[in-house]
């Protein structure tokens, strides 16, 4: 064994600057976060090949004093932190005096900085750590600092570069996050000498969203906002329509601080359960504030993972805020027409995509569509069967019975969701709340007739609604099973009706023989292996029910091996599809009336359990501009 001995000032500099600095953005990260915390109102970062090269952050805060300069590139330096229990109540973003050290230790360090107050500024240099020039000098308020050829002195990291735009992407989503999480200051991004994105700094968390992302997510976010219990919520959601493919557009951002959580994130989807297509994803932008002292944000070098004191706390808190947010706009969308301010009113343009045909191109609009057909981009799991073209509405589904007065009182359910804590994921069950009993709709929808056998029309005070009917009755029935409201549709089986299942299987159906109730399925369990069937729902009654009691045992199973497992709402998305409406099917006008009705006044009801749109609306404003009425 070596000799023990203590390490050198300049690779123990090294060592630590490498657990703070592993690539160009970590030094953008770390400086931006000092501009903020200097009061800076304007920022801009300039990089040349991905930051391995050049980088410039400029901006216009409180800025150094000579004598403090130096001080300044020293490590465990800092002027936030002057006592232990400072620790608890942070909320600057550097707080530990190891940023401008670290960077300095691996690179080529220009510095021109001054104070308000002061007549002259100050230019300071450092190569490796070595101090190589510290002198006043006449400059500009605020900072700026210049970094050149980083890792210059680590040659081996160097090598560990990703291509320059690989580099150059990184410090892009730092800025832009950056930008998110403080609207109240402008930022401007440069790379190789053009500007990528410039935020104006006003305050306004929608402004931020507009400048980094554009104008089309921007035009497709709600507001959330949500007080409750010393935890505030604020930010922005996409409507479930336009949800993305991944989660690269989450953004959670705890007390100014951009964060990984996967608590934040599961609370998030959670509250979009049942809304999205498969394989998306939600777009979110939060703000989470909450006292300093109950977030533990020490916990990476990079400051990039929080530990919570109350986990449940933030779960309930982002879930419900989130919830509240949808419920209220998120679910209703306006078809998006073609906006005539851009068009000048003595043009038209053939090639438009206009959402009408002017007559004298009828026919050469039809001819075309006759030689490329429109093929439909619905997965294949979600295409409608088209074969059963005469069934009705059982309008039973819609209209609440009459309370038996030997039955207990059937309420809706919540949906639960799945809490996190340090140790494990928690399985809570929904939470029982009563709701008002279906009465005559207080808004008003006048059904006016039926487009192509499956979109209903509909006046509603100065709106057009267009409902699609099999996605509407599928999400009616679906909400019917999973809040275990059915025990009214049950329909009794007169013929004996009996299915063999496995000992697993049998054992589970007869522990959620309750349950079942609830949903409108009564068995008889006394010739085990077999179960009788008794009752079913009677919107459910032309299927195979061996099919679907098979399935739900399965699920059943899984669900108790795995407490999140989401098996048991695929089994209903199945029940409810299968027995919902088809396009195509005969509808007389009155059931059309009753499925509007219970969609247009029930909130829950805007997606089908697959994540598809039910309802769609045309203002009376928008159609007058397009008839040209209204300019």
């Amino acid at each position: 064994m070596s000799k023990i001995k203590v390490l050198s000032k300049d690779i123990s500099e090294l060592i630590a600057a490498g657990e703070v600095i592993e690539r160009p953005a970590s030094v953008i990260k770390e400086l931006i976060e000092n501009s903020i915390d200097a009061g800076a109102e304007h920022i801009t970062v300039e990089i040349k090949k991905g930051g391995t090269s050049f980088m410039r952050i400029t901006d216009d805060g409180c800025g150094m004093e000579y004598e403090d300069v130096p001080t300044a590139f020293l490590r465990h330096a800092t002027s936030k932190i002057s006592a232990k229990d400072d620790l608890d109540n942070i909320m600057t973003l550097g707080f530990r005096g190891e940023a401008l050290a670290s960077v300095s230790a691996v690179a080529r360090v220009d510095v021109m900085t001054k104070r308000k107050a002061d007549e002259y500024g100050t230019h300071y240099i450092t190569e490796g750590s070595i101090e190589r020039l510290h002198e006043k000098t006449g400059c500009p308020d605020g900072t700026s600092i210049v970094i050149r050829d980083l890792f210059f002195n680590v040659p081996v990291r160097r090598n560990f570069m990703k291509k320059d735009v690989t580099e150059a992407n990184a410090i892009s989503k730092i800025v832009q996050k950056t930008a998110l999480s403080h609207p109240e200051v402008a930022f401007k991004f440069i790379r190789d000498g053009k500007l990528e994105f410039n935020s104006s700094g006003d305050g306004n968390i929608y402004s931020a969203i507009y400048a980094v992302y554009g104008k089309d997510l921007a035009g497709d976010m709600i507001p959330v906002s949500y007080d409750e219990d010393g935890v505030k919520i604020s930010g922005f959601v996409i409507k479930p329509l336009y949800a993305k493919a991944n989660r690269t557009f989450q953004n959670f951002f705890v007390n100014g601080r951009y964060v990984k959580s996967l608590i934040c994130q599961v609370a998030l989807e959670s509250a979009y359960n049942n809304l999205l297509m498969t394989g998306k994803f939600p777009v979110c932008i939060l703000m989470i504030d909450v006292n300093p002292s109950t977030v533990d944000v020490n916990i990476h070098p990079s400051k990039a993972e929080v530990r919570f004191s109350d986990e449940k706390k933030i779960s309930d808190s982002i879930y419900f805020a989130v919830k509240n947010a949808l419920l209220e706009t998120g679910l209703t969308y306006e078809f998006k027409f073609q906006n005539y301010d851009e068009i000048p009113e003595s043009e038209s343009n053939p090639n438009d995509n206009n959402i009408f045909t002017s007559p004298e191109n009828i026919e050469e609009a039809e001819s075309k569509l006759s030689e490329n057909p429109v093929v439909s981009d619905i997965p294949a799991e979600y295409e409608i069967n088209n074969n059963d073209t005469d069934r009705t509405i059982n309008t039973d589904v819609f209209i609440e019975a009459e309370e038996d007065s030997g039955e207990e009182e059937n309420n809706n359910n919540i949906s639960g969701f799945s809490y996190i804590n340090q140790k494990s994921f928690e399985h809570t069950e929904p939470v029982q709340e009563k709701l008002p009993e279906f009465k005559e709709p207080e808004k008003k929808i006048h059904v006016i007739g039926e487009a192509f056998r499956n979109y209903i029309m509909a006046e509603a005070d100065d709106n057009i609604i267009m409902i699609d009917k099999h996605a509407a009755h599928e999400r009616v029935i679906f909400e019917r099973l999973k809040n275990q409201n059915c025990r009214q549709y049950m329909q009794m089986i007169l013929s004996e009706n009996k299915i063999l299942l496995s000992d697993e299987e049998f054992s589970e159906m007869e522990t959620n023989s309750e349950r079942l109730g609830n949903m409108g399925f009564l068995f008889d369990y006394s010739q085990k292996p077999y179960i009788i069937i008794k009752g079913v729902p009677d919107f459910l009654k032309e299927l195979d029910m061996e099919e679907i009691i098979s399935e739900i045992a399965e699920n059943f199973i899984q669900c108790r091996q795995n407490p999140e497992s989401h098996a048991t709402d695929d089994i209903l998305h199945t029940m409810a599809c299968k027995s919902a409406i088809k396009a195509n099917d005969k509808n007389d006008i009155s059931e059309l009336q009753k499925l509007a009705e219970i969609v247009y006044n029930d909130e829950n009801i805007r997606h089908c359990p697959h994540g598809r749109p039910v309802m769609f609306t045309m203002t009376k404003n928008n159609i007058e501009r397009q008839f040209r009425r209204k300019l």
